[in-house]
């Protein structure tokens, strides 16, 4: 592990951001309010976290504005609808495939670059792909040991989770699956909560943050937050990284369907220029290596595409998507498991 002074001093080195998952203007809402019933009883979580607003921003997708304790303020989370969702009856449940953002992006990111909302076999599946800060990592912030805001985790797994459950059609079979730090959130989460999730997939998912602290540590503070306040210092407090790091909690995702991805980096990729390189997407093929490698050594079990050229890109990441949903459908017994994978 590298000095604590070193990896401050990283802190100012200059940051390449391109393929981080490119930000977007916020979509505006299209369409009007669908929950007046909401509006005058919100459904809301065990913290007091309620919605304050609907909104239809397209076919099967309804925008909710979730006022949040554990944010200390608002957040988004859009949700692409099962069929027959709008005509649902109090009791209805569908299984729930959370999808998670990258660094540098927001909740609007997959159905902005993929194919996510056509693709049929999710047509049984409510799809949560909730709001997660530019780089607010999946946790709940360390703060110097004082907590509080923001408690990323908190917002998803217990204030989302109820509120959809308890409103919004959401049943007990839940998936998870995200890119880059989305990737992170998805088996970070899956580890730290064993039985939440059925399965839990990774496109270019930083995997083993602990593998490279000095270079994710300007990351962390990418929206001006002290980067240290996520889990503090990598050598002062090394457990709280290493409570966070899924190479770490490798043994914990034994029960969990897993379905790990990434490119190396070099030159060849079916979606890139010729003679394109990714250092980015070079690291995180390495952790993830370490990662796989790790969890088979726990002896638990994972499927792999570690398809060689490539950069840390969306074209990767649908095919992706697309090449993980049978395992995550099987997961979520939806019955339409098949037929979804692309070349």
């Amino acid at each position: 592990m590298r000095r604590s002074s070193g990896l401050r001093v990283a802190l100012a080195a200059a940051l390449v951001l391109a393929g981080l998952a490119v930000p977007a203007p916020a979509v505006a809402a299209t369409g009007s309010a669908t929950g007046a019933a909401a509006a005058a009883a919100p459904v809301r979580a065990s913290d007091g976290a309620y919605v304050t607003r609907e909104t239809v921003v397209g076919p099967r997708l309804v925008d909710l504005t979730i006022e949040s304790p554990a944010l200390g303020g608002t957040a988004n989370v859009r949700l692409l609808t099962p069929d027959g969702w709008e005509q649902r009856r109090r009791g209805d449940r569908w299984p729930v495939l959370y999808l998670l953002h990258g660094c540098c992006d927001s909740y609007v990111s997959w159905t902005r670059s993929t194919d996510v909302a056509t693709i049929p076999q999710l047509r049984d599946v409510l799809v949560v792909m909730p709001e997660a800060g530019a780089a607010g990592w999946y946790s709940n912030w360390w703060n110097g040991g004082s907590g509080g805001a923001p408690a990323w985790e908190t917002f998803h797994l217990t204030e989302v989770r109820q509120i959809i459950e308890r409103g919004y059609g959401a049943g007990s079979k839940r998936a998870v699956a995200g890119l880059s730090m989305g990737g992170f959130g998805a088996m970070s989460y899956a580890a730290r909560n064993p039985g939440m999730f059925r399965a839990a997939a990774s496109f270019s998912g930083v995997v083993h943050p602990l593998r490279d602290a000095s270079y994710w540590l300007p990351f962390f503070g990418r929206t001006g937050l002290d980067p240290y306040a996520l889990w503090g210092d990598p050598v002062a407090q090394r457990h709280i990284w290493a409570a966070h790091d899924p190479y770490h909690l490798a043994k914990r995702l034994r029960h969990t369907a897993l379905f790990v991805a990434t490119g190396d980096g070099t030159p060849g990729g079916p979606f890139d220029p010729p003679g394109a390189t990714d250092g980015l997407e070079a690291l995180i093929h390495q952790e993830n290596v370490d990662f796989v490698d790790r969890l088979r050594e726990r002896g638990v079990s994972v499927q792999t595409d570690f398809y060689g050229p490539g950069t840390h890109s969306w074209p990767y990441w649908q095919r992706e998507l697309h090449r993980a949903l049978p395992m995550l459908l099987r997961a979520l017994g939806t019955g339409r498991a098949a037929g979804t994978a692309q070349e």
